[in-house]
């Protein structure tokens, strides 16, 4: 990254966009702690963060999905989702064997299924699931976490057209809650222009646009950067 400085507001729904090797994935491992800058600083809610790794970060409240699914494909749905809320409450492994002395987790296991439309796959195995299905899981794992801030990394991956609509939906109706910050990254530009509150675009490490859709798609740096030339 080269000298990038970005501020998001909170309860807000910012993507960052960029041709393939802008950055945006560089970027966001350093905000999730994946990667530790070499200069500069990020800050969350006004406090230094630089140093802190993943899981530091992730227990402050800031959850990433990936590109590529991050379940575990053995367990059942249901049981994904109950190991997540089990770890955001510290529960032990003691939780996961008796997990019947603790029917509040499954309860809020099936509400975060039913959050992201699986409540009917609760008993599947995770691995068996449709690719789409399971873009659904992770995010129902994430949003178990309780993070205050969404690191949604190209949610749409390998989805067909068919199963796009449902994710963009999900999406939507987090936002619509304003009770969490999101940030996107996505490849479908019309899919960022409809959901975004702002959006940032990044060209070989550098921040090279910030503002509204409407802004950001009138900039002759950002059509130059999509399309080679200008629009005029």
């Amino acid at each position: 990254m080269d000298h990038v400085t970005l501020d998001v507001a909170p309860c807000t729904l910012k993507s960052i966009i960029g041709p393939n090797g802008a950055g945006k994935t560089t970027f966001f491992n350093l905000l999730s702690g994946q990667y530790r800058p070499s200069e500069g600083r990020i800050l969350f809610k006004g406090r230094d963060i630089t140093g802190r790794g993943a899981a530091a970060r992730t227990r402050l409240g800031i959850g990433r999905s990936f590109q590529l699914t991050n379940i575990f494909p053995t367990l059942t749905v249901l049981e994904n989702v109950r190991l997540a809320v089990q770890a955001r409450r510290g529960l032990g492994f003691t939780a996961w064997r008796h997990y019947r002395r603790f029917p509040d987790l499954e309860d809020a296991a099936y509400e975060l299924l039913e959050a992201v439309l699986l409540e009917g796959k609760w008993a599947a195995a995770a691995g068996a699931l449709a690719h789409g299905e399971k873009r659904k899981l992770e995010l129902g794992i994430l949003l178990a976490l309780e993070p205050e801030v969404l690191l949604l990394d190209e949610p749409t991956a390998g989805m067909s057209l068919e199963e796009v609509p449902t994710i963009i939906g999900l999406i939507e109706r987090i936002r619509a809650r304003r009770d969490r910050t999101i940030l996107l990254v996505e490849h479908k530009i019309d899919m960022v222009m409809a959901l975004s509150d702002s959006i940032a675009v990044l060209k070989d490490g550098r921040l090279i646009a910030d503002g509204s859709p409407a802004e950001v798609s009138a900039s002759a740096e950002v059509q130059a950067a999509y399309f080679g030339t200008p629009h005029a």
